[in-house]
């Protein structure tokens, strides 16, 4: 187990830790989780360092904890997350102005730019951000031509799990996926913009991603509306498919994530009809019992966790209080997840016991401390 992995690993369960820490006062387990993530070196490598492993990961934890304990160790931090980022974009600028596509990893949350850009508007580090900002910009804006076509600027290079493309995925693909996928840049874009950070044609930007949510929205079989995960090149040129097959309703991959994303972009530029079917997919997708059979487990990343965490922000900000009454629902799939006050025996905020816990922490408390950011929430 990587101890600096905040996805899969011990940072995930020190941000939990800390989180929690603050809503109780005692910092005993934090100060025991923050000690076991830096047991040993964290990684800084450009190739290898992003929001979810390394240095950014351990520095948003930290950030998160606002504890003056961490200070030295947070600032040393940021110097090496603004060099990391000064090192991923000459990068990609040079991929931009090649007219080549991008492998998943260079823009996504998980791996990407967008992930670190979600650390740098955490932390309130503007000069970073803008630059970030202004290459997400070009990413939505700026189209790509592959094997003829013009397709989207984020069109991965690669397959959906990053590898080299072959197959149906030889041309690459198209990734919605707020953890993965295009949706990912659109919902952080927009949360800068609620938070005042702004460059040149970030409203245009939203708007690019408004409008492809909005032709890619596909009538799903026996009712109800959602959006595709991911799609080859011959997909992508048919078009949206009437009757398509439901998908997994996942933070990850999902109409929660995916709809989260669309709704943040619309509150920012003021689209009515976009935030009006944001907040119908999901509420479609949240009482469709097909859909909810597919959620086999509690986990942040593609379980009800996930789900609910996604759902609770939607409704905060939603038209209709529809989806907020579907709140208590949702809550009793984890009704039955042990609460536990010691670190749990699954490390991790989006495979593990730490990110359900986080959850039930969030859900069931009064809500003071900002951390979901790292999943583009809020």
């Amino acid at each position: 187990m990587s101890l600096d992995d905040l996805g899969a690993g011990l940072a995930g369960t020190a941000l939990y830790e800390v989180v929690a820490a603050r809503g109780r006062g005692d910092w005993t387990a934090a100060h025991a989780a923050t000690r076991a993530v830096n047991a040993r070196p964290v990684t800084a490598h450009p190739e290898h360092a992003s929001l979810y492993r390394g240095a950014p990961a351990v520095a948003y934890v930290l950030h998160t904890a606002g504890h003056q304990a961490y200070a030295r160790a947070l600032a040393e931090l940021d110097a090496e997350v603004v060099a990391i980022v000064a090192d991923r974009l000459q990068v990609a600028r040079r991929r931009m102005d090649s007219g080549t596509p991008p492998p998943l990893c260079e823009y996504d949350l998980i791996s990407g730019l967008t992930g670190l850009s979600a650390y740098l508007l955490h932390r309130g580090r503007d000069n970073a951000l803008e630059q970030i900002l202004r290459y997400l910009v070009r990413l939505l804006t700026e189209p790509l031509t592959i094997d003829g076509h013009q397709v989207p600027g984020w069109w991965a290079a690669t397959d959906p799990r990053g590898a080299p493309g072959t197959g149906r995925f030889l041309h690459g693909h198209a990734n919605f996926g707020i953890a993965h996928g295009f949706t990912g840049p659109l919902a952080l874009l927009a949360l800068a913009h609620r938070a005042g950070h702004t460059v040149a044609g970030q409203d245009q930007a939203l708007a690019e991603g408004i409008a492809h949510l909005t032709q890619w929205t596909q009538p799903l079989q026996g009712g109800g509306i959602g959006w595709p995960e991911f799609l080859s090149l011959d997909a992508y040129l048919r078009g949206p498919v009437p009757d398509a097959e439901p998908g997994r309703p996942s933070w990850c991959y999902g109409t929660p994530g995916i709809g989260r994303a669309l709704q943040l972009a619309a509150l920012a530029i003021h689209d009515d009809q976009a935030q009006q079917l944001a907040e119908d997919a999901v509420f479609r997708a949240i009482t469709d019992a097909r859909q909810l059979r597919l959620v086999k487990d509690m986990s942040v990343c593609h379980g009800w966790a996930g789900v609910l965490l996604a759902v609770d922000r939607i409704g905060s900000g939603a038209a209709a209080p529809e989806i907020t009454r579907c709140l208590p629902t949702l809550r009793a799939h984890l009704s039955t997840f042990p609460v536990r006050h010691e670190i749990p025996e699954s490390a991790g905020l989006l495979s593990g016991d730490a990110g359900v816990l986080l959850t039930l922490h969030t859900i069931n408390g009064a809500r003071p401390i900002k951390w979901e950011t790292c999943l583009l929430l809020d």
